[in-house]
């Protein structure tokens, strides 16, 4: 037990540091959005964006604490990413659903809250934007139901908004 002392007393420093540091960012990101007038949402899903960034490299720097060596981690990560992109680039819609979500985000006229309808003539879509992840849209049509829409998707729909958030 005692081998781990140091260890044990990094990977407290480590969280510590990472508590702290997650507040600072979200407080700035928080002043940012009051200072700049964005909406709610996008500072939401950007304070997401920097929470996984966060984590990522909290776990980054866990792994190196307890031992894992760089050339190691190095070995580990090309190998995760090798996987990942093969999954990615074998199915072409998930690298377009994120593309497409990026665009939504940065470009796109609605927010999350925002009451919308989808003009498909198929399938049309009336409800709320609850809420704009990485791979799909969430609508709530209503109290209890809500429609899954890829990003991809909505960007190729004609879009009417009806009601904006205050």
């Amino acid at each position: 037990m005692q081998i781990y002392n140091l260890q044990i007393a990094e990977s407290v420093i480590a969280i510590i540091i990472l508590l702290i540091v997650s507040k600072m960012l979200q407080r700035i990101i928080d002043r940012a959005g009051i200072k700049y007038s964005y909406h709610k949402t996008r500072i939401k899903i950007v304070k997401k964006v920097v929470t996984v960034i966060l984590t990522i490299v909290f776990i980054v720097v866990l792994l190196l604490i307890w031992g894992i060596a760089p050339s190691q981690l190095a070995g580990y990560v090309a190998s995760l990413f090798t996987v990942v992109g093969i999954a990615f680039l074998a199915q072409w819609s998930i690298v377009s659903n994120i593309t497409s979500t990026l665009i939504i985000f940065f470009n796109h006229q609605v927010n999350i809250g925002d009451t919308i309808v989808i003009m498909d003539k198929d399938y049309p879509v009336e409800g709320e934007i609850s809420d704009i992840g990485i791979f799909f849209i969430i609508i709530k049509v209503s109290p209890k139901e809500y429609v899954s829409l890829p990003s991809n998707v909505f960007m190729q729909k004609m879009i009417k908004k009806i009601r904006q958030t205050e």
